[in-house]
């Protein structure tokens, strides 16, 4: 359990400092988002959980 609030944490920085560094790069990114599909996001969404899933496969 810990080790999912310790992963969560980590997202939130990473989060903070993308945020913080490039705040009109994501405001941008969020316009982009708005502008695609249901589907292109529900599989960019598929696609970033298969990948974190490979690597906590690998690294566990």
């Amino acid at each position: 359990m810990t080790e999912i609030i310790i992963a969560i944490g980590i997202v939130f920085v990473i989060e903070g400092f993308l945020y913080a560094l490039f705040p009109t790069s994501m405001k941008n990114m969020m316009k982009m988002a708005l502008e695609q599909s249901e589907n292109a996001l529900r599989l960019g969404g598929l696609v970033a959980v298969f990948i974190g899933l490979v690597i906590i496969y690998v690294l566990k």
